[in-house]
């Protein structure tokens, strides 16, 4: 499979105190579970900023890709003996967006990339972070905007985007999985640990360019900032 053409964002608001025991049953069973009906499972998050929020991306090479691995695996024996367990630890799995590339990078992960084994429990110490920016609608120029202002000066503060997508805007060909019905434009990066971060966000902080600019464009976005935590297994980290 050519990854990825579509992607699934996902984020899901889990039961207080439960996020853990996902991660588990998600790296255990459903990687290499949804992998085999040709998914790319890109990475998986905890939400440092919110404790019962768990957060994932999938690619499929097309739409026609995603509608018959999902239907695959979502009647298969993988999600038929673990998806209840899953869905006990969930209050809402609808907060998805469909999206596709506007640029991936050479750090985004790809089918053959390494991905430590079930049962390693040790979790990076790197961020991955990003930001969905909300948007009136698909040709509304903000993507150019983005590639052409934005990404210089990320890449400049040490956050030199690893992919930038945009809203896919097709009908759902999977209406059990609901997504949201908004167009956005979202990016993510990776960095080494929190003081790397840190570092970047001083540095966009003193940049005149970003705070006189491109930090009053993006808040009119009403912007969704990720500050994510990878967890074992990974790809993207």
């Amino acid at each position: 499979m050519e990854c990825c053409a579509v992607v699934d964002l996902r984020q899901y608001t889990l039961v207080p105190g439960r996020r853990d025991e996902l991660i588990r049953v998600f790296d255990e069973a459903f990687v290499e579970g949804q992998e085999e009906w040709g998914m790319h499972i890109v990475g998986q998050f905890r939400d440092l900023d919110q404790p019962d929020r768990f957060v994932w991306l999938r690619g499929f090479a097309d739409l026609p890709a995603r509608a018959k691995a999902l239907e695959g695996f979502y009647t298969g024996p993988v999600w038929r003996a673990r998806g209840p367990e899953a869905n006990a630890t969930m209050i809402d799995s609808d907060n998805a967006l469909l999206l596709k590339p506007v640029e991936l990078g050479p750090r985004y992960p790809v089918l053959e990339s390494p991905r430590p084994p079930v049962g390693v429990a040790e979790i990076p110490q790197s961020i991955v972070g990003g930001a969905v920016y909300h948007r009136a609608s698909a040709d509304d120029g903000f993507v150019q905007f983005f590639t052409d202002q934005v990404v210089p000066i990320l890449a400049d503060t040490g956050a030199e985007p690893v992919a930038i997508f945009e809203s896919l805007v097709v009908e759902n060909n999977f209406p059990a999985l609901p997504l949201r019905d908004e167009v956005v434009l979202v990016w993510l990066t990776s960095f080494r640990d929190d003081a790397a971060y840190e570092e970047h966000r001083r540095e966009l902080a003193a940049s005149p360019a970003w705070q006189g600019k491109i930090l009053p464009e993006l808040l009119a976005r009403k912007p969704q900032e990720l500050r994510l935590r990878p967890t074992s297994r990974s790809q993207l980290r």
